[in-house]
């Protein structure tokens, strides 16, 4: 299904968790409110990818207000965290760079209080419906097993439970074995009572936690710096699975790779980003 830039969606009681979540509002001159706090909380803040979809979902909004009928995909999100805004109203700006036949490019500024928390770039087109002529993907398993972590059970830092099904892989979760491991963490999640769509498979992009916590000595937080997604199919209904491992953490700094397959075990998401992830004293 293509990714609709729907301004209308409800955030009320009645809405899914992710289509209230990502609800936003026409303000004119290519503005949009949006309300950070309808889940996908993780403590006092939103979650990063939930962020990354309501930047895409205003830049789609804003492409497809520019070219009436339109109904234009994502292909990549390239986002910088400026600040983590606080619970509560934003204001998604957004400012159209190109509108083309086989690509459109929009900027979207997200602010607070009139401060900007996030600026990224969204480039649109139409995700190809062919299958792949080559691609090199982790083997994953279609379901999460019987053994799989709820890691809405319990106490812990990532509690997204009410927003999302959300499986991780325990035998790449490190600390719930009480010791370290490879930076390479596994998981699945789906929406609830709503279609797993390309938005949802941007958020999927930056739902597992940090890899680098299997390594130990880091504090209880990893803040993105700065995050692209690369949009590659539209996904099938269902679980998506995903696979994250970093390749260099040097000093506070780490990298982050993840990968997101489908249902049909199709890549719909290739998400890399830059973090920090402070060292414990």
């Amino acid at each position: 299904m293509t990714a609709r830039a729907d301004v209308r969606s409800s955030s009320g009681p009645s809405a899914p968790p992710f289509r209230g979540a990502t609800a936003i509002e026409a303000l004119g001159d290519g503005r949009f409110a949006a309300e950070l706090g309808h889940g996908f909380v993780l403590g006092a803040k939103a979650h990063g990818g939930l962020l990354m979809a309501l930047l895409t979902k205003a830049g789609l909004a804003r492409l497809a207000g520019d070219a009436p009928g339109a109904a234009p995909d994502p292909l990549s999100v390239a986002a910088d965290f400026l600040r983590a805004p606080a619970l509560g109203p934003v204001e998604l700006t957004t400012e159209v760079l190109k509108l083309g036949r086989t690509t459109s490019v929009v900027a979207v500024r997200m602010s607070q209080d009139g401060t900007a928390m996030l600026t990224a770039t969204v480039t649109a087109g139409r995700l190809p419906d062919d299958p792949p002529r080559w691609t090199d993907l982790p083997d994953l398993a279609a379901e999460p097993p019987a053994d799989a972590i709820d890691p809405g059970v319990g106490e812990g830092p990532l509690t997204l439970a009410g927003s999302c099904e959300l499986r991780l892989d325990a035998r790449t979760v490190a600390p719930e074995r009480g010791g370290t491991g490879q930076p390479v963490v596994r998981g699945w999640v789906r929406p609830r009572d709503e279609p797993t769509d390309v938005l949802f498979a941007v958020l999927a992009g930056d739902i597992l936690p940090p890899s680098v916590f299997n390594l130990g000595g880091t504090l209880g937080w990893a803040p993105t710096v700065q995050l692209t997604a690369l949009l590659r199919a539209r996904p099938a209904p269902g679980w998506l699975r995903m696979e994250s491992r970093s390749s260099a953490v040097v000093g506070p700094w780490f990298d982050e790779d993840v990968t997101v397959i489908d249902a049909a075990g199709r890549l719909v998401c290739q998400a890399r980003q830059l973090a920090l992830a402070p060292l414990a004293r």
